[in-house]
């Protein structure tokens, strides 16, 4: 982890969900995590307290385990109690607590039983209302799904993210898993070789990318290799040897004419069929090669003269309500002038 000279601020929110990775003091920031190795330089501040010179035991933050961690001998009772113990609190104050915990992640009835006797997202439970139990004010998670099927990991990222929600602490998990990021956080930062490419909300990170990895990360999109031909300050057009038409974008970007950029469009915000678009712009010709079914909806892949191949979608409720496309008929795509993003780098 390279070391920074600014401060790293983790501020509580009372109402926040999860934040994917840490929300550093710039986006330039290496968001340091506090562990028993310390760091070099820097400082680490935690709702406005230095804590890097506190021992990790002392820092008022909990961690959850991808493996959970559950103790196999102690029932689900006793294992949220284990950190309360730890802390010497009075049995009346643990008993109360605990009981808050089972209530606050609906277990109330399965108190008495062991890891064993738990299903998957049951166990999952028991190990958020423990890392729950002693009030941290900052909450890491380490892949809280890893450890689930496709099924109950979808099932249960709601919950999870209902029940932090309903405790007020703040979260930062960490998560290779796309579709899980976009539906637990609040704000998400991306990181590539240890350096934070882009900190947003799930909307600004899929609709708005910063650069090329952002666009790529995140969902399927089609990048087109252009060149700025005229940037005014309501428009851009851009050339690109991809197709014969050219690409409009209904606002100006200031600074870039003549540079060679990458467009980003969403295979979702291309409509296809077989006429003409009457636009002069954002349009092209080309021919299925390949159509991929997801039952909600298809994905088109239509290769161009050039050998450039685009994506786009379409709902399934509307492919059959319509003349079919199928694979080697000749189509035309289109978008409008605010449905991609220029990416200069």
């Amino acid at each position: 982890m390279r070391s920074t000279t600014s401060a790293c601020r983790f501020a509580r929110a009372r109402s926040s969900r999860c934040s994917v990775v840490p929300v550093a003091a710039n986006p330039r920031c290496c968001a340091a995590l506090p562990g028993s190795s310390g760091r070099p330089r820097g400082r680490i501040v935690l709702d406005g307290q230095p804590i890097d010179a506190l021992p990790p035991y002392e820092r008022p933050i909990n961690m959850m385990f991808q493996s959970y961690a559950l103790f196999p001998h102690m029932s689900v009772e006793q294992n949220i109690a284990f950190g309360l113990k730890q802390e010497g609190l009075p049995k009346a104050a643990i008993a109360s607590r605990v009981g808050e915990m089972l209530e606050l992640v609906q277990l109330g009835a399965l108190a008495k039983r062991k890891p064993h006797q738990l299903s998957g997202g049951q166990q999952q439970r028991v190990a958020l209302a423990r890392s729950l139990a002693k009030r941290p004010k900052l909450l890491l998670l380490d892949e809280p799904m890893g450890a689930l099927d496709k099924k109950l990991r979808s099932q249960m990222q709601l919950e999870l993210v209902n029940i932090i929600e309903t405790s007020g602490v703040t979260c930062v998990m960490v998560t290779h898993d796309q579709e899980e990021a976009m539906t637990m956080a609040t704000r998400i930062a991306l990181m590539d070789q240890g350096w934070i490419q882009q900190v947003g909300t799930p909307d600004e990170i899929y609709e708005q990318p910063a650069n090329r990895f952002a666009a790529e990360f995140i969902g399927s999109v089609n990048l087109i290799d252009a060149l700025i031909a005229d940037d005014a300050p309501e428009y851009v057009t851009l050339k690109t040897p991809a197709f014969d038409a050219c690409i409009r974008i209904g606002h100006g970007i200031t600074g870039f004419e003549g540079q060679a950029v990458a467009f980003a469009l969403r295979p979702e915000k291309l409509a296809i069929g077989k006429d003409e678009p009457a636009q002069a712009c954002n349009k092209a010709q080309g021919v299925i090669e390949d159509i991929a079914y997801f039952g909600s909806h298809s994905v088109y892949h239509v290769r161009l003269p050039s050998g450039v191949k685009l994506m786009a979608n379409f709902a399934n409720r509307q492919r059959w309500a319509s003349e079919a496309l199928t694979w080697g008929d000749t189509v035309w795509v289109g978008w409008g002038e605010d449905d991609g993003v220029v990416l200069t780098a």
